[in-house]
Formats: C-alpha cells, sequence, structure tokens
C-alpha cells in the first residue's frame, strides 16, 4: 500500500500511523502543509490517505494560516473517498472528512487535552475494524472541536467530554476526533506547542497536566490502532479485488 500524510503542524506527528506504515513495509509520503508542501495532484497513487490534526478549524482563514488550504484539502478528500480509496483523519483530519461529505464540524462540548477513556457504542461493538478495542480503551485527546455527521454516519465511540469520538462515514472512511497515534514524543511536542497548559489543566475538566500526560504508556493504545488499520487494509484490498 501506499499511505500519504498530510500533516499541518510539525508538532501534530503521524506518530503510530507512520510507525505502522514502516513496520508493515508500506510506502509513504508527504504533503507537510506547514512548510508549503503541495498537495498531490490526484489520488491515483494513494491507497490511504491520512490527514492529521492541527489547531486550526476547516473554517481557519489563510490569512490566519497562509499555508492551510482547506478548500484544496476537502477536494483532494472527496476525490479519495469517490475513487474507493481508504482515509483516515485525525482531529482537524476528521472535521475535514465530514466538511468533504457536506456534513459540518461542530464545537465539542468540553475541551480535552490528554489521556481519557472512550466508550464504544453498540455500533462500534459491531463494527470489525474496531471492535477489538473493547467496552472502553483509554486514548489520546487534544481538540475543541468535532466532527460533524452524515446521514449515513455512525457514531462508533463517545467519551465523557466529547459526543463524537469515532464517527464511521463508510467502510473505508473513518473519523477519528481522538488521538491513538500519540507516543511519548509526539507527547514532547504537543506540550511545547500549547500555550498555559498546566493553567489550562486546573480551568477544565477534561485537560491534564503536563506531568499527568507524559506519565501515560502509550504502547497499547498504539497496539489497538495498528489492529484498525490492518483491518482497514484487509477491507481495502477486499474492496478493491471485489469492486
Amino acid at each position: 500500500m501506499h499511505i500519504h500524510f498530510i500533516q499541518h503542524e510539525d508538532f501534530e506527528a503521524p506518530g503510530a500511523y507512520l510507525q505502522w506504515a514502516i513496520q508493515r513495509q508500506h510506502t509513504t509520503s508527504f504533503s507537510n502543509v506547514y512548510q508549503y508542501d503541495p498537495l498531490p495532484q490526484d489520488c491515483s497513487t494513494i491507497d490511504l490517505l491520512v490527514i492529521m490534526g492541527g489547531p486550526q478549524s476547516p473554517d481557519s482563514s489563510q490569512q490566519v494560516y497562509p499555508y492551510f488550504d482547506a478548500p484544496a484539502e476537502i477536494t483532494l478528500i472527496r476525490q479519495c473517498i469517490h475513487a474507493g480509496k481508504a482515509v483516515v483523519g485525525i482531529c482537524l483530519g476528521a472535521q475535514l472528512i465530514g466538511e468533504a461529505l457536506s456534513a459540518t464540524y461542530e464545537s465539542s462540548p468540553e475541551k480535552e487535552i490528554g489521556v481519557f477513556t472512550i466508550q464504544l457504542t453498540a455500533d462500534g461493538l459491531k463494527d470489525k475494524n474496531i471492535q477489538h478495542f473493547g467496552e472502553e480503551i483509554a486514548v489520546g485527546h487534544w481538540h475543541n472541536d468535532m466532527p460533524g455527521l452524515t446521514p449515513e454516519s455512525k457514531i462508533l465511540a463517545v467519551s465523557a467530554g466529547c459526543p463524537r469520538q469515532i464517527v464511521k462515514y463508510s467502510d473505508l472512511v473513518y473519523g477519528f476526533q481522538c488521538h491513538m497515534e500519540l507516543n511519548s514524543e509526539v507527547i514532547e511536542l504537543l506540550i511545547q506547542a500549547e500555550k498555559d497548559l498546566y493553567v489550562k489543566s486546573q480551568q477544565h475538566t477534561f485537560v491534564q497536566t503536563p506531568e499527568q500526560i507524559r506519565s501515560y504508556d502509550y504502547t497499547e493504545m498504539n497496539n489497538r490502532l495498528f489492529q484498525f488499520l490492518d483491518h482497514l487494509e484487509t477491507t481495502y484490498r477486499h474492496t478493491k479485488h471485489n469492486p
């Protein structure tokens, strides 16, 4: 498989998503848009498109973020979906998937930063790609917003602070508001980029201190993500050979 990553900031790194691709000996390419890398002209060479998070929202202007062209990313996402590619969006990436399918993002009821549990819904427990997460799993969070819903989408997981943690838009298209890619390296990047994190941890119920976030072992979370990606790859290959 060939995986293309869209990365919006250096501190919103792909972490375990890239680790999985390397371990499975998949080829990879990147649009590091914060470095003004171009997006792919089309999706013909892409098997899996992974859109990372960022401090932006889908309606952020290029006056504020000159390197972030949301309409262009939305167009590419829509092309990949229509071409039958696998697409996974994380945080901002999940919201952009929703926008590509005419589902407007919304503010989350709570700001979430740190490691908190999510609970699988009845649809999540039936979904072959994520049911191995179990009824509840601790995952990373770093967000204020959440993806929009289409009439066909299914909410697969929720949390106490956000009712849309994992959204399935189709068998090959998933939006993760949560961050299962986090590891110690990515955590350090995020902590350094987040202003006044300790102060925020005293103001918000679902915001942890830097020390709490650093103390977590992300290995099991990453392993569950690897299994999800393995299942998604199997689904994609089956769909590709049986259109």
